[in-house]
């Protein structure tokens, strides 16, 4: 069973739906009057204390608030070791969300992101049209959404309406822009731009995106256009039926042509989005859009903010990677650095302002930050936080009983690297350790066991010093 914070506009949708799903357990609103009228309407259990769905035996908790209180409700539903599902974007900063997904997996529960495109039964149509290859090479998307709006105080409009197409065109190009920028206007409110105009670029596919949207227009546009090789798709959500149009045109002759209409399945994309989120948790699968989804999203929202109040200043988030190293991952953060003769493989992730020294191999995580030096494996299993430093030479096991004639399948250990951690030259550490924040680890240590957050560790054995 479920309980949902917040009747408001969408909340009110949700609420709809999950009651149809007959898996509506209590509400939970500030506006008493509100509540009475859904107890009315769907004999459902109200409250107007949070900590009343908390202390439920329910399986988990929507959020369907302002985006500056879903930070608060979301971890406060984390720690009661809930699920959840919060309403986009995920919180109203990056660092924020990233303690939520940090919270979610120390408490092994599930967070999905309400990017509920992704759900719709037509961008799911148009994935599948993309992924066969009937338009080619994508060259170009443009997305309007325009409406007459409900003004926020503290959210503008990028925040507000581009979270859904930022979240789709990341998926579609399945990596982050190359480059970034964004103008704006702020008419009604000083500081909260109610018109804003987006442009992202991918160099290497030859890809320039933009994303228009509005609150101030007298008449509602929610449209995407999708231009590749061989022709282009039109999504038009306004519409109530076809709402997608198969252009077949190649670019070398450009030339009007009859739009094919494109069959989709007639499903209601936020119960599809609800259902999910439901099979997500009963089954311990990932959403499609969980927490690091809505981290990507959330970055680029940062990103292209800091470029709105810098009056469209270009944010290039190319990383500098040497032609020697042979680059598989699509998860690398923007800014970070690799250098000659490095393997970064499929299951890296690598985070942001990173720097990797030469011949080094990575197939693990990490974090933000980080400086890695020359001759360093960090093998699937290990994960390192953020600002850790790995001293030249540094070894990491993932197997604690290594044997040439018996496959692991894959299986190995885990090795945690928590924040701050530095790590000297030709120290070894060995498999399913965890070494503790802001430790630090002499040159040439043997790390047998797990070492203490701010803790100092020498020798072989490493002892404390």
């Amino acid at each position: 069973m479920i309980g949902i914070i917040g009747c408001g506009y969408w909340g009110n949708n949700i609420i709809r739906e999950c009651y149809n799903l007959n898996i509506l357990k209590i509400i939970c609103d500030k506006d008493i009057n509100i509540l009475n009228k859904f107890k009315e309407l769907y004999n459902v259990d109200i409250t107007n204390n949070f900590d009343d769905l908390l202390n439920l035996n329910i399986d988990a908790i929507i959020i369907s608030l302002p985006t500056e209180l879903h930070y608060e409700y979301a971890k406060k539903t984390i720690e009661s070791k809930k699920h959840v599902f919060i309403e986009k974007p995920m919180t109203s900063n990056l660092k924020e969300a990233k303690e939520l997904v940090k919270l979610a997996k120390e408490y092994n529960v599930k967070i999905m992101v309400g990017h509920i495109l992704n759900y719709h039964p037509c961008i799911i149509k148009i994935k599948e049209l993309i992924n066969n290859n009937i338009i080619g090479n994508i060259r170009n998307i443009t997305c309007n959404r325009l409406n007459l709006g409900r003004f926020r105080k503290y959210e503008n409009v990028l925040w507000s309406f581009a979270p859904h197409d930022i979240s789709i065109i990341l998926s579609i190009c399945n990596k982050l822009p190359d480059k970034l920028y964004c103008h704006g206007k702020d008419i009604l409110r000083k500081g909260i731009h109610d018109i804003t105009n987006t442009f992202l670029e991918y160099d290497k596919e030859n890809i320039y995106i933009n994303i228009n949207v509005n609150w101030l227009n007298p008449f509602k546009e929610q449209k995407m256009i999708i231009t590749g090789e061989k022709g282009m798709i039109v999504f038009d959500d306004t519409l109530e039926i076809n709402k997608i149009l198969l252009y077949k045109n190649e670019l070398t002759e450009i030339k009007k042509t009859d739009g094919v209409i494109i069959e989709y399945e007639n499903l209601n994309p936020l119960k599809t989005e609800i259902e999910h989120f439901i099979n997500c948790y009963k089954n311990n699968k990932e959403p499609l859009t969980n927490g690091e989804e809505g981290l990507k999203v959330l970055q680029v929202l940062e990103l292209l903010t800091e470029s709105l109040y810098g009056n469209g200043k270009i944010i290039n988030l190319n990383n500098n990677f040497h032609q020697s190293s042979i680059i598989e991952s699509n998860n690398i953060g923007y800014n970070t650095k690799i250098w000659h003769f490095c393997h970064i493989t499929p299951s890296a992730i690598i985070g942001n302002n990173c720097n990797i020294g030469q011949n080094c191999y990575i197939a693990g995580k990490i974090g933000n930050n980080c400086k890695i030096q020359n001759n360093v494996s960090v093998y699937k299993g290990v994960e390192c936080g953020d600002y850790v430093f790995l001293g030249p030479s540094c070894v990491f096991t993932n197997d604690k009983y290594p044997d040439a004639k018996i496959s692991k399948n894959g299986n190995y250990l885990k090795t945690i690297i928590e924040d701050e951690v530095t790590i000297g030259a030709n120290a070894t550490i060995l498999p399913g350790i965890r070494i503790g924040k802001n430790a630090f680890i002499g040159a040439g240590a043997v790390v047998t066991k797990d070492v203490l957050p701010y803790s100092t560790v020498i020798g072989n054995p490493a002892i404390n010093l």
